[in-house]
Parts: C-alpha cells; structure tokens; sequence
C-alpha cells in the first residue's frame, strides 16, 4: 500500500489509532477512545470526531459509539507502512545521527510523509534490518508481520519480582528523560524490591554500567517501562 494515496492527517490518524492500540493488555477493548486519540494527536475532540467519521466513511477506520474507534483491514495496511518508516527512521536518527531517546519521535513525525518506500527500505538495509526501534516497539516487516514481545508494565509486578526491560513508552518525553537519568534501557534487568502502595511508588534495583543502582518511582513512570518477567 502507497501512503501517498492518503493525506498526511490521514497518514497520522491511522499510525496514532495502531500506535494506541498495539500494547493493549490482552482483554481490554481493542478500541481506542476519541478523548486518547485528541490527546496523541494535539487536537480538539471536535476536530476527532470530523475527521473519524470522514476516515469511516472511506473504508479506514470502524467508530462505534461511546466504544472507541478501530482500524479496518484496509486502514491497518496503511497504518503498518507509516509505523514502519516511523521507527526506522527513529532507529537511523538515534544509531547514525546521534539523537537522544526525547528528540526522535517529533523529528521522524515530519519526516516520515516526505520519504519514500525505496529510501525507507534502504535504510532498514543500512541499520542491519532491526526489529525494534529505540524505545523496543516492534518494527513490522515489509510484508505487514509484527512480532511484539511478551512483555507487561513494570507497574504490575509484585514485591521480588524481577524482569528485563523490554520497551519504554515514548509517549511522554519527560518521563523518558527521567527514566534514561536513572540509567533504565533496553535489556536492562531490573526488580521490584517492594510496594509502597499510599505513596503509589515502587522501589526498585536495576544494573546500569555494571553497577547496582536503585531508586524509587512513582506508578506513572513505572508504567512507561515493560518488561518480560524474568
């Protein structure tokens, strides 16, 4: 599928409806609400609502009242292509260039419209055809297949429970900077050492540069981290 057939608003509607929907716990709805939707995108509910029912209307997205909006098997095709440039791109920016984890996600937002499939796929052969970008999304193959690990919130796990950092959410660049300042990333090992459930913290003990560290944090930031329990 050619993205270019779609507008760039399109092209953003259909990525940030996958993107809200890909680490859904199994047996939640796997709908997205328009609310979470003007909030990925920067717009007023009422700008949503125009723009989910015009995208329904061309066979892109499924809204059902108060249940959320969905893609259709066309809209996914087109959402799979624009999530795949978004991360490769991301993966160059940070391997090649040099960007932080905070600054990727604007940067290949605008430049993600303007290239082209041939220069996509170049890169992907250039960076050695990873598999996840730089916060451990999946990076679905040419061919539409997405392989997401079997990973949980690091907020969910109990006292003495230990796991190996999987993802980190980009959806709050704050929270990033926070948690790339304790030292967390990818393949990091870390474990819950209690719950300190009136303050809504975990403490926490983790490897970083070869040293122990720990800290405690509070649930949101936990909740950026996924790990695969150990």
């Amino acid at each position: 599928m050619d993205p270019a057939e779609l507008t760039p608003v399109a092209q953003d509607y259909l990525k940030a409806v996958w993107s809200l929907l890909e680490w859904v716990p199994d047996g939640e709805p796997a709908k997205a609400s328009t609310g979470r939707l003007a909030e990925r995108l920067g717009v007023g509910p009422s700008t949503v609502s125009e723009a989910v029912q015009r995208m329904s209307e061309q066979g892109l997205l499924v809204h059902e009242p108060y249940r959320g909006v969905g893609l259709t098997d066309r809209g996914r095709g087109y959402a799979l292509v624009m999530v795949r440039r978004h991360r490769i791109l991301e993966t160059w920016l940070v391997q090649q260039l040099g960007y932080a984890w905070d600054e990727v996600h604007d940067e290949a937002e605008r430049l993600e419209h303007a290239v082209s499939d041939r220069l996509v796929e170049r890169l992907d052969a250039l960076l050695g055809h990873p598999v996840r970008d730089p916060h451990g999304d999946p990076i679905p193959t040419p061919d539409g297949r997405v392989v997401r690990p079997d990973a949980v919130p690091l907020s969910v796990l109990d006292a003495g429970e230990s796991g190996v950092i999987a993802r980190i959410s980009d959806a709050d660049p704050a929270d990033l900077r926070f948690l790339a300042g304790l030292g967390f990333a990818l393949d990091v090992p870390v474990t819950v050492t209690a719950r300190l459930p009136r303050r809504d913290v975990l403490a926490l003990t983790w490897s970083c540069d070869g040293a122990q560290r720990g800290a405690e944090i509070g649930a949101r930031p936990a909740s950026r981290v996924w790990v695969t329990r150990a």
